[in-house]
């Protein structure tokens, strides 16, 4: 059975905004003491304003690319619907890696949180991945969304899982690398065209 986007949307709209939020609640000043600054204590939290601010450039970018893919959906199916809720549960559960990241950035664990981070991020990926699938089996992309278009949406985002996957593994290395590495992929994100390439109008004879 097909229904209206509209629902779906708002719902994952609201869903986005909650998660987006909680990015903030992490960052947190310790009590300043007598003897402390609180010059000294705010700046003992740049990883936290770090791993706050990428995590907010992610979930922004997740959520354009979101908007983006459901502007080609005329409608749902129970099958689209329970992909589209996978995709949200890794965006609630971003918040977690972020506090996981900002708590051991600079430590002796960077590598493993940095892993773990990224590997939030590639299963994520395969949650979108799954969610384009869905919709092209179900045949709830609109007519005018060609066949190159949507070939072009899923080269994409299976060219995001492989970097999320290298950056999951290359943390364990080079942490700070995978970082910058999965800021990259989030700019190679905005540069999926979602739109069909516009048809030339027909020559006049």
């Amino acid at each position: 059975m097909k229904e209206d986007t509209t629902r779906i949307e708002a719902f994952s709209d609201g869903v986005f905004a909650i998660a987006i939020t909680l990015l903030i609640l992490e960052v947190r000043l310790q009590h300043v003491g007598s003897a402390g600054r609180l010059s000294t204590a705010l700046f003992a939290l740049w990883p936290y304003y770090f791993a706050f601010a990428l995590s907010f450039f992610v979930i922004l970018v997740t959520w354009m690319a979101h908007h983006q893919l459901w502007r080609l959906v005329r409608g749902t199916s129970r099958s689209v619907q329970l992909a589209n809720g996978c995709a949200l549960f890794y965006v609630t559960f971003i918040p977690f890696p972020t506090a996981v990241l900002a708590a051991n950035l600079g430590g002796a664990e960077a590598e493993t949180a940095v892993a773990f981070y990224c590997g939030t991020f590639a299963l994520g990926s395969a949650a979108f991945n799954l969610l384009v699938e869905m919709i092209a089996r179900s045949h709830l992309f609109r007519p005018e969304v060609d066949v190159m278009t949507v070939g072009r949406i899923r080269r994409g985002y299976r060219i995001t899982f492989v970097f999320y996957v290298s950056a999951t593994l290359l943390a364990l290395v080079a942490p700070y690398v995978a970082l910058a590495l999965t800021i990259g992929v989030r700019l190679f994100l905005l540069s999926i065209r979602y739109q069909p390439a516009p048809v030339a109008p027909a020559a006049v004879s």
